[in-house]
């Protein structure tokens, strides 16, 4: 299995469930997959270039027993978005469990409002393309970061800012859809963390701005790795969803003092 931390998921307790995770064929999203696939889950492990990545997990977790589907899609393609989604319905019949984890921003060559394209338009326009696949009692999490979950009261690195206020915008178009999602009996949760140590996003900060996440690291005393955010996000699909609809990793109080 792909990741180093204990699975926070009892064995057997996700029997039956049918999980969809993406961006999962690495990183956070390959751990919280891995994490699903160990409690007994059948997984869909989504990538957009990462094809053999995705498909190495997936012998992974099968060779660990486990069931797992390697499934490629470009969120921001409305056509491979409609693909996948029938892919999902043919191999599952449906979705419990759908982790919008994919994001970006940082990365070079792309258009100049790439980041609001993936972290905003294409994470409300996947959620309602995966509504019909969701019945109540399914749950959607949204992973995003404290650095965007406060970006309208704290100020952020600005090599950061572009991805913070995409984030942000997409969680709260996300929240805007929670009235609909109520009424058909579907969860829906928010997972903020501090930067993350060994994520793409951190590496991209640290090329762009030397000394930033060591920066970060001293300020918040400790900053979580891969696995161990990846099992908050597990745990966030099935314990009780709180009251704001967000689950908070580590500590918030910098963050709270605007």
């Amino acid at each position: 299995m792909s990741s180093s931390s204990t699975n926070p998921l009892a064995p057997g307790s996700l029997d039956g469930k049918r999980v969809l995770v993406t961006g999962s064929s690495r990183g956070i999203g390959a751990d919280t997959v891995t994490y699903f696939a160990g409690a007994g889950a059948r997984v869909a492990v989504n990538y957009r270039n990462k094809e053999a990545r995705a498909l190495k997990l997936v012998s992974q977790i099968e060779e660990a027993g486990g069931s797992a589907i390697a499934v490629g899609a470009d969120l921001t393609d409305a056509a491979s978005v409609a693909s996948l989604a029938d892919t999902i319905k043919t191999a599952f019949g449906g979705l419990d469990i759908l982790v919008l984890n994919a994001s970006g921003g940082m990365e070079s060559g792309m258009a100049a409002d790439y980041a609001m394209q993936l972290n905003r338009d294409a994470q409300l326009n996947f959620l309602k393309a995966m509504l019909p696949l969701l019945s109540a009692g399914s749950r959607v999490v949204f992973v995003t970061s404290h650095q965007a979950h406060f970006i309208k009261t704290v100020e952020t690195m600005p090599e950061y800012l572009p991805v913070a206020l995409s984030k942000r915008a997409g969680e709260d178009a996300l929240r805007a859809l929670i009235p609909e999602l109520d009424a058909a009996g579907i969860e829906f949760v928010v997972v903020s963390g501090d930067m993350i140590e060994g994520t793409i996003t951190a590496t991209l900060l640290q090329r762009a701005n030397p000394g930033a996440i060591e920066a970060r690291k001293e300020a918040a005393g400790r900053l979580y790795n891969v696995g161990e955010f990846a099992a908050e996000v597990a745990l966030a699909a099935v314990e009780p969803v709180p009251a704001d609809h967000t689950r908070y990793v580590g500590d918030i109080s910098d963050f709270q003092r605007a």
